[in-house]
């Protein structure tokens, strides 16, 4: 069990070890027992989604463009505009994951910045971590080579238009605006 934070008025619960209900391609549902340290009538079964980390990559051109994909997600039937990311593989280091990514959704490589900004998907449910990834001086090296389901298309966008289309909502996955909320206090305009 890890140490709540510090200054922090809440305790952490007692867990059991997790049991798995459910294992797909890319999580595993799981469950445990958790009494909470105040409460003993709070105590109960919780699920959570067990994953691996993954990642987000700002990918920013010579140019000041930056490299954004179009996808459709299963989750919300829509196509989404985003940046390129995806799973970090066990033992991956998460800025190595980022440059994998990009290369093999858009083809775009450049010089990596490392890990710019780290958050939690989603604690309530999801036990790992999305990693921003930042990526300069991109430029396109091959062609995209994609994993068997995803269907992906490279879009090209100013750098100055990304904060617009988070404020009308056409970038609208949560991850991608924590991605370049970590990019922005990065400085990346300044890039």
């Amino acid at each position: 069990m890890k140490d709540a934070p510090i200054g922090s008025l809440v305790k952490p619960w007692h867990m059991s070890p997790s049991e798995t209900l459910a294992t797909t391609r890319v999580m595993t549902l799981k469950r445990r027992w958790c009494a909470s340290p105040t409460n003993p009538a709070k105590a109960g079964h919780y699920v959570y989604l067990d994953a691996s980390d993954w990642c987000n990559v700002v990918a920013i051109t010579r140019d000041r463009r930056v490299v954004m994909i179009e996808q459709f997600r299963h989750g919300l039937g829509e196509v989404t505009l985003e940046f390129a990311g995806g799973i970090v593989e066990r033992g991956e280091d998460p800025a190595a994951a980022g440059v994998r990514e990009l290369l093999e959704e858009t083809g775009y490589a450049g010089k990596s910045q490392g890990v710019i900004g780290t958050v939690s998907a989603n604690p309530a449910i999801f036990n790992n971590r999305v990693h921003t990834v930042l990526v300069t001086e991109c430029e396109l090296s091959r062609g995209p080579e994609m994993d068997g389901n995803e269907e992906i298309a490279t879009r090209m966008v100013d750098l100055g238009d990304i904060d617009g289309l988070v404020r009308s909502g056409v970038v609208h996955h949560a991850l991608v605006v924590c991605a370049w909320m970590h990019a922005r206090l990065w400085g990346v305009e300044k890039v």
